[in-house]
């Protein structure tokens, strides 16, 4: 039985998770249809796996959507491109819950975590912009908190976080990092499992950076 299950695990941060978790179990859209926004797809996948895992770690997201990018001001906000970021960034990990949350053992510690953005935070927010990226990745987040609490009820021993990475140098974020430090996909993913090795149950329904600390809502 492999105690990892890694949900997008062909992209960068997925990739280097998978390197990271010997015997990790991976599934990833490019390999095997795992597509967020096709919930019948997410149930047949999840049936077909025979679990359970200790730690799910939802790594799918883009920032990029069929050619949209973060919008600079309110007069490039389109609804179908903010639609496409709730699909993939907020309903997308919710399904992922729905389907594959049942997975996890009903009894002694166990973890799912999803990789958020620091641009979801509202208290963070001092730069405006980027409203649909940033209004879905919070909406994930609320998603996280819910699920955290309904999933102690079960398990009184659960974590159920978000996650900032970093600036993480991947195609997603390659047209946007400018100067600003970064690390690569694997020191992401140490970085990532460190953080999840230091929580406990007490922690769930949080949200943190990589380096382990709160991230304001």
């Amino acid at each position: 039985m492999s105690h990892t299950l890694i949900l997008g695990a062909s992209g960068g941060i997925g990739a280097a998770l998978m390197d990271a978790c010997p015997g990790a179990v991976g599934l990833s859209r490019s390999g095997d249809g795992l597509d967020v926004t096709d919930e019948g797809a997410l149930a047949r996948l999840a049936d077909g796996l025979a679990g359970p895992f200790e730690r799910i770690i939802n790594a799918t997201g883009a920032l990029v959507i069929d050619g949209a990018g973060p919008e600079k001001a309110l007069s490039q906000i389109t609804p179908q491109a903010m639609a496409a970021q709730f699909a993939l960034n907020a309903t997308g990990p919710a399904l992922l819950l729905k389907h594959f949350a049942p997975l996890l053992p009903r009894q002694g510690r166990v973890v799912f975590a999803s990789l958020s953005a620091r641009v979801g935070s509202i208290g963070d927010n001092h730069l405006g912009g980027w409203y649909s990226y940033r209004a879905a990745k919070a909406a994930q987040n609320q998603v996280i908190r819910g699920a955290a609490i309904e999933l102690a009820r079960r398990n009184p021993d659960s974590i159920v976080v978000a996650l900032h990475p970093g600036t993480v140098e991947t195609g997603l974020t390659k047209a946007f990092v400018g100067n600003r430090p970064k690390v690569t996909p694997r020191e992401a993913a140490a970085n990532l499992l460190q953080v999840l090795d230091g929580l406990t149950p007490q922690d769930t329904g949080g949200f943190f950076d990589q380096k382990g600390l709160a991230i304001e809502w």
